[in-house]
């Protein structure tokens, strides 16, 4: 009388084990998948941009989070601070968690290879 016809029959059908491990698979595939495709990825993108962070160094081109292309002209030690050239004698200070990405010059070889 208490206990639903159905959850008596799915008991019933199933070893208690068992039933318990086939209802939580689809959740726990799809955690990997989650896993696999979204945080490993973030992660490792976050890594590498604190690497990147930790890496300036003096005259590396640099974009920071607002678009702004500049020249790193000093590096602050002990602080978070990066002094940017953006145009000429036009010096300021940057956070480096806003710096987007370091622009690698391309080699003349590097321009030809990409066109042909």
């Amino acid at each position: 009388m208490l206990v639903s016809t159905a959850y008596a029959q799915d008991i019933a059908g199933s070893s208690g084990a068992a039933g318990i491990v086939m209802q939580l698979a689809p959740m726990l595939l799809i955690f990997v998948v989650f896993y696999f495709l979204l945080i490993r990825p973030q992660q490792r993108k976050a890594k590498d941009h604190r690497n990147m962070l930790q890496s300036l160094k003096r005259n590396d081109r640099v974009v920071t989070a607002g678009g702004i292309v500049g020249v790193i002209t000093k590096v602050k030690e002990g602080t978070d601070e990066v002094e940017v050239e953006i145009a000429p004698n036009v010096r300021v200070n940057v956070l480096r968690g806003t710096i987007g990405s370091v622009v690698r010059p391309t080699a003349a070889n590097d321009t030809a290879v990409a066109k042909g």
